[in-house]
Parts: C-alpha cells; sequence; structure tokens
C-alpha cells in the first residue's frame, strides 16, 4: 500500500496536494464551528447547523468556500446574512494545509495539519473572548508530547527506534517547559514592572504548546516574534486611529454572524444582536494571535534559519 501512495504522489503529485487542500476546507469548515461552540459550552457535533429561520441547511448548501459565493453570502432560505470570515477561514486552513503538504513527509505533514487546525482556532476564539481554552493549549501540549514520542519524525530526529522516540519526547517536553516557563518570568517581570498583569496564563499554556510541536527553538520565536508581528500590527492601528479620529480599530471585537449563531439565537432566543466584547487599546489585547502567526512562520520554513541561528549562537559559549 505504501509503494502505492510513493507511485502515486511521484508520478501525479498534484493528487494528494489537491487532496490535502480540500481536506484543509473541509476542516475550515468544522473548525468554524469549533470557533463558535466551544467558547459557548455547547456540542461541536449536535445538532446540525440550522438557519436563523429553523429550516435545517442541507449539505449541498454547506460546501465550503464554494456555497458562500454561489450564494452570495446569504442564506437560500431566508436571505439571512453571513460573515465573511467564514469562507475565509475555510480558504486560510486549506492553504496552510497545502503549505504543509508541500514542505513536509506525508506522516509530519498529517500532524503539521493538526498543529494549524489548533492554531486556527486558538486565535479566533481568542480574537473574540481574550481567552484559549485549555483544550487547545493544556491538551494541544499533551498531544504534542505523545505525538513527539510516537513519531520522533516530528522533530527530524531520526536513528535507533527506541532512543529516537525518546529523544523526540524529551524535545517536546522540553520544549513545552522552556516555552510556558519563558512566557511566565516575562509575566511576571512586566506585572512587578507596570504594576498590573502583562500576559494571560492562556498565553503561558499556549506557548508550551507551540514548544511540545516546535522545540524550544520555535517556543521561544514565537514568544519574541510574536512581540514583534504584535508591534508590526497593533502601532499602525494606533496611528490610523488618531489620524481619522472616533474610536481604536480594536475597540470592538464581535463575533461574525454565523450559522450556527444564527441557529442558537433562533433556538434559545437570544437577541439577534452580536455580543460585543470591548478590548481598551494598549490594555487589553490578545496575544495569542501574535504567537500563532509567529508559530507558523517558524513551522512553515523559517525554522531552518532559527535553529542555525540558536546553534551558532551556542557555539560561542559552549565550543572551546
Amino acid at each position: 500500500m505504501f509503494e502505492t501512495f510513493e507511485f502515486i504522489n511521484e508520478d501525479f503529485p498534484w493528487f494528494f496536494a489537491t487532496l490535502a487542500a480540500v481536506f484543509g476546507a473541509l476542516t475550515g469548515s468544522f473548525l468554524n464551528v469549533c470557533i463558535y461552540r466551544i467558547p459557548a459550552g455547547r456540542s461541536i457535533i449536535f445538532p446540525g447547523s440550522t438557519c436563523a429561520c429553523g429550516r435545517p441547511i442541507p449539505f449541498y448548501h454547506n460546501i465550503p468556500i464554494f456555497t458562500w459565493l454561489i450564494l452570495r453570502g446569504k442564506a437560500s432560505c431566508c436571505g439571512a446574512p453571513f460573515s465573511i470570515r467564514y469562507p475565509a477561514i475555510e480558504l486560510l486552513t486549506s492553504m496552510l494545509f497545502l503549505w504543509v503538504w508541500m514542505i513536509y513527509p506525508p506522516v509530519v505533514a498529517m500532524l503539521g495539519m493538526l498543529f494549524v487546525a489548533f492554531l486556527i482556532c486558538a486565535t479566533f476564539i481568542d480574537l473574540d473572548h481574550m481567552i484559549i481554552p485549555d483544550r487547545f493549549s493544556i491538551g494541544g501540549m499533551v498531544m504534542g508530547v505523545l505525538l513527539s514520542f510516537i513519531f520522533p519524525a516530528l522533530h527530524g530526529i531520526e536513528g535507533l527506534p527506541i532512543v529516537s522516540h525518546i529523544q523526540s519526547g524529551v524535545t517536546a517536553i522540553v520544549g513545552a517547559l522552556v516555552g510556558a516557563g519563558l512566557v511566565y518570568w516575562i509575566a511576571v517581570l512586566g506585572e512587578i514592572i507596570f504594576r498590573k498583569p502583562a500576559m494571560g496564563e492562556g498565553d503561558v499554556k499556549f506557548v508550551g504548546f507551540i514548544g511540545a510541536f516546535c522545540g524550544w527553538q520555535g517556543a521561544v520565536f514565537a514568544m519574541f516574534g510574536g512581540a514583534l508581528v504584535g508591534s508590526v500590527v497593533l502601532l499602525p492601528c494606533l496611528l490610523l486611529a488618531r489620524l481619522f479620529g472616533g474610536s481604536d480599530p480594536t475597540e470592538e471585537r464581535t463575533a461574525p454572524k454565523a450559522q450556527d449563531r444564527a441557529e442558537a439565537e433562533s433556538a434559545e432566543g437570544e437577541e439577534s444582536e452580536d455580543e460585543e466584547i470591548e478590548v481598551q487599546f494598549g490594555a487589553q489585547v490578545p496575544f495569542g494571535p501574535m504567537l500563532a502567526v509567529a508559530a507558523l512562520i517558524y513551522f512553515l520554513g523559517f525554522d531552518a534559519y532559527v535553529d542555525a541561528y540558536f546553534a551558532e549562537f551556542a557555539s560561542y559559549f559552549f565550543m572551546p
């Protein structure tokens, strides 16, 4: 069977690449459900999606990306609008899954897709609710360590079976501890200096999850790379806010109008308006998305440069 896979992948590389992209779009559709339902404490399996008018949404109107385009962002039964964020997340997941498949061996690519899916879910939940659920941070950290013991290729480790598995697992554990520990002490120092919480506990656990999949180098890069990403994103937002006046671009964050949200509002009699979460600019800014972007940069090809830099840096201190 593996020989058949290698034959198809060698002679028709586009075949599995296309499957990876399609699988990414389908996964993105499922992630949309998770992003809304998990913070609400609802099941991600049941019930199925229904429109705001109460009618079930047929499967042929749940085709990722294309359904939104064909229906022009509106429900076919009642014309209720659906946020563009739904197809955007599906397209983003599809592109990232394809990218992972193109740069990694199949086994590592499949593990990488899981890593990417966790990052996407945590990112948008943090944007909407200023929280990172433990299932993505602590759960992802534990999963990263276990998968590292089972698949040493995740950390690029080869050699004798037992030795390589142990070495890979230890690499994941060290990555999780270094990542979580680094962010924890930065948060403690920040609280002492600024006399207020500088970083949430969710960020501490989230970097531990990144370290379990990417090693301590990836965790360190996510921390400082995330800070750089935050500076690049937040400073232009502040500048634009002051130039054009009015409220800051980050003052309000609202969950998108989604199929599942419409369903919940119809079934539970909630208000039709989206819940608003106010974020004071410079006081409460979700750091999880910035960590996730930096982790993606590392995992999607920049790891070679980062690891080489740390290796060269260490050589100055540990080489005679």
